[in-house]
C-alpha cells in the first residue's frame, strides 16, 4: 500500500479511509470509532483524545513507508504506546482467535493433515502470544517508568531492539500445506481460501504493526530515554548546587572553626583561641560536618583553599 499521498490534519478522515481500507483496524487501537461523518482527521482525534500528530505519523508511515522519527520531538509517547497496546489486545484476543475459528470449520479434523495444519497455527498463535506478552510485562512497563522520569536501570530500549523480530516461519509453513491441502470439494475449498486469504492479510498486518515498532516506538524511546538522562544531569547539578548553597551557609563562627582546624590546632586549642567551650567546638564541627558532607582534614583544606577561608602558602604540606 504505497500511494504517496502524506495525509494531514485537515484532509477529511472519511478520505483517508475510503483511500486505504487497510487502516480500518488501526482507528480501533487508536481509540478512534466510526460515525465522524465528514470531521477532519484532526477534529475527529481531539474528540477521541487522540494526538494528531502522532496518528498522522503511523498513518503516513503505514501508507508510504515515510519516518524520521529520530529526530522528531513531537510524536506523543503516550499515544504511541496505547496504539501498540490495543493492536496486541486486537490481535490477540480477536484475530487470532477468529481466523482459528476459520481453520476448524474449514478443515476436516478428523484428516491427520488437518490436525497438523491446526498444530502448525498453534505453534504459531503461541510465538506471538509469549512475543506481544513480553512486550506487555518487560517493555511498556519499562517505556512508562520513563514517563514517570523514573526509569528501570537495568533494561532499555536497545535491549527490545536486538531481539525484536516477526515469528513469521511457522506462517509460512502454515500457508504452504494449506495451499497444497486445499480439499476437492467446493464448500472447503471456498472456506479454506477465505481463510488462507485472512492469515495472508493479517501477515501483512502484523509485518506492518513489527515496522512501526522499529521505525516509530524504538526511535521516539531512544530519545526518551536520552531526555530522561538529561534530565538526570539537570539533577545533579542542581544538587550540587544546593549543596553549595548550604556551604554559603557556614556561619562566620563555623568559618573560624574550620580555619583552626586547616591549621591544625586541637578542640581544646580551638576553644581557647575563640573563647568558647570545647563542647561547642564540637558541635560546630558536628555542624560542618553535616553542611559539607567533609569528614576528612584534607578536605577541609581543600575546602578553605577554594573559598578562600586561608591562603594555600599558609598550609604546611
Amino acid at each position: 500500500m504505497r500511494n504517496q499521498k502524506m495525509y494531514e490534519a485537515d484532509d477529511k478522515m472519511i478520505s483517508l479511509i475510503r483511500d486505504n481500507y487497510d487502516l480500518l483496524q488501526m482507528l480501533g487501537s487508536f481509540g478512534i470509532s466510526l460515525g465522524f461523518g465528514d470531521k477532519t482527521v484532526k477534529e475527529t482525534c481531539e474528540d477521541n483524545r487522540v494526538d494528531t500528530y502522532t496518528f498522522l505519523a503511523v498513518v503516513n508511515f503505514t501508507i508510504n513507508g515515510y519516518s524520521d522519527a529520530e529526530n522528531d520531538e513531537q510524536l506523543s509517547v503516550p499515544t504511541l504506546m496505547h496504539y501498540l497496546q490495543a493492536s496486541h489486545a486486537y490481535y490477540l484476543d480477536f484475530q487470532l482467535p477468529f481466523i482459528r475459528r476459520e481453520l476448524e470449520d474449514s478443515l476436516n479434523l478428523d484428516d491427520s493433515l488437518g490436525q497438523l495444519i491446526l498444530r502448525f497455527y498453534d505453534a504459531y498463535a503461541q510465538e506471538i502470544r509469549r512475543h506481544m506478552q513480553y512486550e506487555q510485562k518487560t517493555l511498556f512497563p519499562y517505556v512508562q517508568s520513563l514517563i514517570d522520569g523514573r526509569p528501570t536501570a537495568d533494561y532499555s530500549i536497545e535491549t527490545f531492539s536486538k531481539h525484536h523480530g516477526a515469528a513469521d516461519k511457522k506462517l509460512r509453513e502454515l500457508k504452504l500445506l494449506i495451499i497444497k491441502y486445499l480439499p476437492s470439494d467446493g464448500l472447503h475449498n471456498n472456506k479454506l481460501t477465505a481463510t488462507l486469504h485472512d492469515i495472508y492479510d493479517n501477515e501483512e498486518w502484523l509485518h506492518q504493526h513489527a515496522m512501526v515498532e522499529d521505525h516509530i516506538f524504538v526511535p521516539a524511546i531512544r530519545r526518551l530515554e536520552q531526555m530522561v538522562k538529561q534530565n538526570d544531569i539537570t539533577r545533579n547539578i542542581s544538587d550540587m548546587v544546593f549543596k553549595n548553597n548550604e556551604q554559603d551557609a557556614i556561619s562566620d563562627r563555623e568559618k573560624d572553626v574550620i580555619v583552626a582546624l586547616v591549621q591544625g590546632m586541637s578542640n581544646k586549642e580551638i576553644a581557647d583561641h575563640l573563647c568558647i567551650s570545647v563542647n561547642t567546638v564540637i558541635t560546630h564541627r558536628r555542624n560542618i560536618a553535616r553542611k559539607l558532607q567533609i569528614h576528612s582534614p584534607a578536605g577541609l583544606t581543600i575546602y578553605a583553599i577554594v573559598n578562600g577561608l586561608i591562603d594555600i602558602s599558609s598550609i604546611k604540606l
